[in-house]
């Protein structure tokens, strides 16, 4: 990697995701700036084992392995949600506290163990962190790392949005990402810091 900071200029940005919410969000955020937005699970590709133990090495691992299989610039997106008072759980695990014990992923199940793990506990506070990492066929990579503070409330509130959406209030707001107006949520969210940050670096 060089130190060197690099300007996208293409046209086509593969989104290395299966995620249809997390492809929506970043298409959108891009929209303006890029024409064709493929994502890993329109090329049929499989994610790669996340071996990483930061939200940036995940993402970086992820964007390198989208784009040596298809050799299109890749933008791959690690995020998740840290509770204060679960030592930063589920972090980067956020997506495998997800798994129910027949494999199915779904958050329903995520946001109770996170409500159960915190039990009587009165600090709710937690953050969302989205490293993006933006991978060359070189292999040259630009990543930055986006954050949004706030409270988890419970029941979830809201259908809108995704993940740990419905329990998270960011500070200075009354509603959930879940309740909210999706451009609202893009304006302030973790994904859409990092995005400013990456833009900034690369595509302004």
């Amino acid at each position: 990697m060089t130190t060197m900071t690099r300007r996208f200029s293409g046209d086509t940005l593969l989104i290395a995701s299966h995620n249809q919410g997390k492809i929506r969000e970043i298409a959108d955020l891009l929209r303006d700036r890029v024409a064709s937005f493929p994502s890993a699970a329109d090329r049929g590709l499989t994610d790669p084992e996340e071996t990483g133990d930061t939200f940036r090495a995940n993402a970086e691992l992820k964007a390198l392995t989208a784009t040596r299989a298809t050799g299109l610039p890749a933008l791959a997106d690690d995020s998740g949600l840290a509770v204060s008072a679960l030592d930063g759980a589920p972090g980067i695990y956020s997506a495998r506290w997800a798994e129910r014990d027949d494999g199915v992923r779904d958050f329903d199940y995520a946001m109770r163990r996170v409500n159960e793990a915190l039990g009587e506990t009165t600090d709710r506070s937690a953050h969302f962190v989205c490293a993006l990492s933006l991978v060359w066929p070189d292999g040259h990579t630009e990543t930055v790392e986006g954050r949004a503070d706030g409270t988890l409330v419970w029941p979830p509130r809201g259908g809108r949005g995704f993940g740990y959406d419905p329990i998270f209030v960011p500070d200075g707001h009354a509603v959930t990402y879940g309740e909210m107006d999706p451009d609202e949520k893009h304006a302030i969210s973790h994904r859409a810091d990092a995005f400013t940050k990456l833009l900034a670096r690369c595509f302004s």
